[in-house]
């Protein structure tokens, strides 16, 4: 999307752009709110200061939006194919990688009661894994203040590749 095209959307139609991003109400409002930027980095510097801090409530309500990681998201909507897109180095076929995830998240789940959640775009299925084992060693207020900050990081990546197509 064009910036200029962002700048003078009707705010309904930014709230469908900026919702697949992160479905947090507060973050979608201060965008649209925000408007017009001058630069698209101004516009990226908006949504990363909108996303600090997420609150608990907001952050429970994203993470109910993302499929276990090593597992394709379904649906047609653009949540859903943003997150096959960002998940696309991880391959399902491959039963090494299939397996060490399953049994990971099954263990993180166990541990936190939430899926394992990480930016995945750009990471090696052996960088995710190794993450995920690291953060098995969390507490549960370090494993928070993690997925609240890997949340933001989607978030504006996504934003990132609306403002670039």
């Amino acid at each position: 999307m064009m910036l200029e095209d962002f700048n003078s959307a009707e705010p309904a139609e930014l709230i469908s752009v900026l919702k697949p991003c992160i479905d947090i109400e507060r973050w979608v409002n201060e965008i649209i709110d925000a408007r017009p930027f001058s630069s698209n980095a101004e516009l990226l510097y908006c949504a990363r200061t909108a996303a600090e801090p997420f609150t608990d409530e907001e952050v429970a309500s994203a993470m109910a939006h993302h499929p276990r990681i090593g597992e394709r998201a379904t649906g047609a909507g653009a949540e859903a194919t943003l997150s096959r897109q960002e998940q696309s180095g991880v391959d399902p076929a491959d039963q090494e990688i299939a397996t060490a995830l399953a049994e990971g998240n099954r263990a993180y789940e166990a541990k936190f009661d939430q899926v394992f959640l990480i930016r995945a775009a750009g990471r090696s299925p052996q960088e995710i894994i190794k993450t995920l084992h690291q953060r098995m060693e969390n507490t549960a207020a370090e494993e928070a203040l993690i997925v609240a900050q890997q949340l933001r990081e989607i978030a504006v990546l996504r934003l990132e590749g609306v403002m670039s197509a």
